[in-house]
């Protein structure tokens, strides 16, 4: 508990700029004219893939450098073609927020018209308009419209956070974090566990945490209607647990095997918001 006091204290502390760490994105670039490294200021030698450009926020430098430059990066909203499918800290850090605006944007319409809608999260949205949803906050960020107006159907709006997280190319209980998880949850003593999973926790990227953090404290909120929405802690972690985690290595069989304990994960998380975080 005095971590995770500590933890909230700090990211209170960054509430006006958001320093979560971030690397950078290298990828090998071809530069037109004369170039100097931004690392060592010293000459980029050679016609072609003299050095490396970060896609995120334009840094460039010597490929030997980029080993050695800080987890500094702050992308270029410029750069950032889209919202979806793009990472997670990356995006929270081009819109210098705490998290994603679509996290932030989805739940907010959720909680405003949705929260006493039967089977939330569970009924399907129609996938088209679901799709309509993405494009529009690709296309325009924290101003797309998603009121009742254009999308009555609060299943859409459901859809399309659980869409976002799926497409997040590392998950929101990261690669790194998810077998530790899983093993957290094979313990059998309840405290044991609990203690094992906030340990867990803490490993994660800061704007992962406070993602995961702020997504458990509004399904709780869900929960709260179960005799309206029929949607208690354990449904919400059957849908929940693939989407928020899923093993680093594609095995169907993995997958198979774990989903108990991924949907036990998200369950315990949702019952325990108020400890865990």
């Amino acid at each position: 508990q005095i971590t995770s006091l500590v933890r909230r204290a700090a990211l209170t502390q960054n509430d006006n700029h958001f320093n979560y760490e971030k690397a950078h994105n290298f990828k090998v670039h071809t530069f037109r004219g004369p170039h100097w490294c931004e690392y060592c200021a010293n000459f980029m030698w050679g016609l072609i893939a003299q050095g490396v450009r970060c896609s995120d926020c334009g840094l460039n430098v010597h490929k030997q450098c980029s080993k050695y430059v800080p987890n500094d990066c702050q992308p270029d909203l410029k750069r950032i073609k889209r919202v979806y499918c793009c990472d997670l800290t990356t995006l929270v850090k081009a819109h210098n927020a705490q998290r994603p605006m679509v996290v932030d944007s989805c739940i907010r319409e959720i909680e405003a018209r949705g929260l006493k809608s039967e089977g939330l999260y569970r009924v399907s949205g129609f996938t088209e308009h679901i799709e309509d949803v993405k494009m529009a906050f690709d296309r325009d960020g924290d101003k797309a419209d998603i009121s009742a107006s254009i999308y009555p159907d609060i299943n859409i709006i459901a859809g399309a956070l659980k869409l976002y997280f799926r497409d997040l190319p590392i998950p929101v209980i990261t690669y790194d974090t998810y077998s530790k998880f899983i093993e957290a949850a094979k313990i059998s003593n309840p405290d044991e566990r609990l203690e094992a999973i906030h340990e867990v926790l803490m490993l994660l990227p800061a704007a992962h945490y406070e993602t995961l953090r702020y997504l458990m404290i509004h399904l709780k909120k869900v929960t709260l209607h179960e005799k309206e929405n029929f949607m208690n802690a354990e449904n919400l972690g059957i849908v929940f647990g693939p989407t928020l985690m899923r093993p680093p290595e594609d095995s169907t069989l993995a997958t198979l095997n774990d989903m108990r304990y991924q949907k036990l994960i998200v369950q315990l998380l949702i019952e325990n918001e108020d400890v865990l975080f």
